[in-house]
């Protein structure tokens, strides 16, 4: 078996204008970043599907789904919020992006793959049940959450997010939820100015100051997130992987390189591997440096893959 790589040419069309840093670019300079690694003939590459409503309605309203079919422009841009905004291909590609998702969850969970990266956009992580917000539509890695726990049965899985925003959406579609356990770090105070205050038991949430590097992230996984998780004992991962925390990013500021998210995917692959058969799926958030994006994906999904 091998990393499943699941992207789809329909997420380059969602574009929220020549400024705007969550742009197509990403995912080409991923693409760009794994050929010159040499690691491309080395993952097995999957188009993603689209999700339909039945499976984003696991975790969003469906007055939510229906604000965001209706709101899609014929021409033009129209605006969810001031960060925000859809283009006539939005819709589409934010079902590619919860679709590959869900698909990777299937294949993980059947053993066709030990693990897999969605290499999608739009992000979901801040969109929460009823709202979309901070460049995301639908929450792609709740949805392969929920999906694992409602479709295929299984009883306690985790969400690890590394992005240096908090993952807003996440906490609020399982706050509360004992199947599930959400471990993050995130820049605070920041946007969206959420996760260092009053939490559910399940949330082990930690706020890092600005300029945080490497070994204090490193530090707070060790004796915050692993004692949790193994206690845990979860039967699948799931990783919003943001790369937005990197020193070379400007949309945030801290201090991370490419060996810190190398050495986080194999303290999730530890975890795995212990206790839920290796099986982990992980999907792209932020990062908008796009050298240093791609240059942290390949770490990534070296790790995942083991190479």
């Amino acid at each position: 078996m091998a990393t499943g790589f699941y992207s789809h040419p329909d997420c380059l069309l969602h574009d929220m204008g020549p400024w705007h840093p969550e742009c197509p670019g990403r995912l080409q300079a991923i693409e760009d970043q794994l050929i010159a690694s040499r690691i491309d003939a080395l993952i097995e590459r999957e188009d993603a599907p689209l999700a339909d409503e039945a499976e984003l309605a696991r975790v969003h309203t469906q007055a939510h789904i229906d604000f965001i079919k209706h709101r899609q422009p014929l021409e033009g841009r129209a605006e969810i919020d001031p960060d925000t905004t859809m283009c006539p291909h939005s819709y589409q590609a934010a079902l590619r992006a919860a679709g590959a998702a869900i698909a990777a969850t299937d294949a993980v969970i059947e053993g066709r793959f030990d693990n897999a990266f969605c290499s999608v956009r739009p992000p979901g992580h801040h969109a929460e049940p009823a709202r979309a917000m901070g460049f995301c539509f639908f929450n792609n890695i709740a949805v392969a959450a929920r999906h694992a726990l409602e479709v295929h049965g299984l009883q306690r899985v985790a969400i690890i997010d590394f992005d240096v925003h908090h993952g807003n959406g996440t906490e609020a579609a399982f706050s509360g939820d004992p199947r599930v356990l959400m471990c993050s770090f995130f820049q605070h105070p920041f946007y969206p100015y959420t996760g260092a205050d009053s939490h559910a038991p399940n949330m082990v949430n930690v706020p890092m100051p600005a300029y945080s590097k490497g070994m204090a992230v490193r530090e707070a996984v060790d004796m915050l997130w692993l004692p949790r998780l193994n206690a845990f004992k979860p039967e699948m991962i799931f990783v919003s992987a943001g790369f937005d925390a990197h020193r070379e990013d400007d949309l945030g500021n801290m201090g991370l390189v490419e060996d810190d998210y190398t050495w986080l995917t194999e303290q999730i692959r530890a975890v795995a591997e212990k206790h839920a058969k290796g099986r982990i799926v992980s999907s792209l958030e932020g990062g908008y440096n796009l050298s240093a994006l791609g240059r942290s994906v390949v770490a990534h999904v070296r790790a995942l893959a083991g190479i």
